[in-house]
């Protein structure tokens, strides 16, 4: 059956523009908020772990149980609106926190709402492509949320260079973008309504029975590989603490989402031709380069060296393991497959993050980083030698 081009579909379009503006705002905040909590509430690298953890992990559990519900009532908009509606919504109020705790509560209820709309919104981008075209549609959606991710810390380096040390009005600026994400998904997203719901008779579980084995396997390794994949929060640190001026920083998060936006599409479509799992195996030899390389960098030079390759990285593996995971998945169960997968890897976070933090609290930065690079290797190796 002849589809009509990804491109021409208003759904994935606006689904990129929301994307874009989310991230933008979100963007807005990442690179700063550990500077924010280690320089100005004095939090121990130790703590930063743990939040940076429990805020991944805790709302995991929600991409799973969205995931369900998505596909038992055979809708996703409704969900979507309400989690990118959170995620927007409580990010200002980090210009209010004046504690670790205050911090982590709206940490908290952010990655709440990215729990509740990420399952669902790739279980729609793959109810709206084929495998043929699917690569570079994941690629798309990962180009515009990249591009996000790279005005955003653009924005807050251009505030904090007019406002020195003004955290606070960056996290105020973040509502802009974000609001006007939540007006594109209400007003201009239109899901089509032809979709059948499936509705599963269990509650949903982290199980894989009934599962394709690739679909295990595959998901095994990757949660394997996201334990040595801690908070970007601490490239920032280790970005500050190899000697980069805390203006910069942002730009370069700026650096690597760029490139990450502007290769994700035509690796996304290189994965429709070649396949993914070549792509896939080269990302995480890259990442594994990365962090080596943050862990033993000793100049400045480096480090801008590493962010650049750090986006190419993402343009290798996030919008490729959502398209691979859709291939082999039917339909009317890729909500809670793409749910299941998300849990997984989301709650691997937490100890990833923990273990990243009292690592370098304990050993340094080179014990930390290094580890992580050694679990990619491994999880690379094992995506060789398992055929999957």
């Amino acid at each position: 059956m002849k589809t009509k081009p990804f491109a021409m579909s208003p759904v994935i379009f606006i689904m990129g523009l929301v994307s874009l503006f989310t991230d933008l705002s979100g963007q807005m905040i990442v690179p700063i908020l550990p500077l924010y909590l280690t320089t100005v509430l004095h939090v121990q690298m130790g703590t930063l772990g743990v939040i940076e953890g429990i805020a991944e992990s805790t709302a995991s559990l929600l991409k799973l149980f969205s995931g369900w519900m998505t596909d038992r009532i055979g809708k996703r908009k409704l969900l979507m609106v309400i989690g990118y509606g959170l995620s927007n919504l409580v990010k200002p109020f980090f210009a209010l926190s004046a504690s670790w705790g205050q911090v982590l509560v709206i940490r908290f209820a952010d990655r709440f709402g990215k729990g509740i709309r990420v399952s669902p919104r790739d279980a729609l981008l793959a109810d709206l492509t084929t495998k043929e075209e699917r690569g570079k549609a994941f690629g798309f959606r990962r180009a515009m949320d990249a591009l996000g991710a790279a005005l955003g810390p653009l924005c807050a380096f251009g505030i904090l260079a007019i406002y020195e040390g003004n955290y606070r009005l960056v996290f105020l600026a973040s509502i802009i973008p974000g609001a006007i994400a939540i007006l594109l998904l209400i007003f201009f997203l239109k899901e089509k309504s032809d979709s059948q719901p499936h509705k599963p008779r269990e509650l949903p579980k982290i199980r894989f029975k009934q599962m394709d084995r690739k679909f295990i396997w595959f998901s095994l390794i990757i949660t394997l590989f996201t334990l040595g994949n801690f908070s970007d929060a601490f490239l920032a640190l280790r970005a500050q603490d190899v000697g980069m001026q805390i203006s910069l920083i942002p730009l370069a998060f700026f650096t690597f989402n760029l490139i990450s936006s502007l290769f994700s599409m035509p690796v996304g479509a290189l994965s429709d031709r070649i396949g993914r799992r070549p792509i896939l195996i080269t990302g995480l030899f890259i990442f594994a380069f990365i962090y080596f390389g943050f862990g033993f960098a000793n100049h400045v030079a480096w480090i801008w060296v590493l962010f650049i390759l750090y986006g190419f990285y993402y343009a290798f593996t996030e919008g490729i393991q959502k398209a691979y995971i859709a291939d082999i998945v039917p339909e009317g169960q890729r909500g809670t497959a793409m749910g299941t997968f998300n849990a997984l890897t989301g709650l691997a976070a937490l100890p990833a993050s923990v273990m990243a933090g009292f690592l370098w609290q304990a050993f340094g930065p080179a014990v930390a980083f290094g580890a992580s690079g050694v679990i990619a290797l491994v999880c690379a190796l094992l995506l060789i030698l398992i055929r999957i």
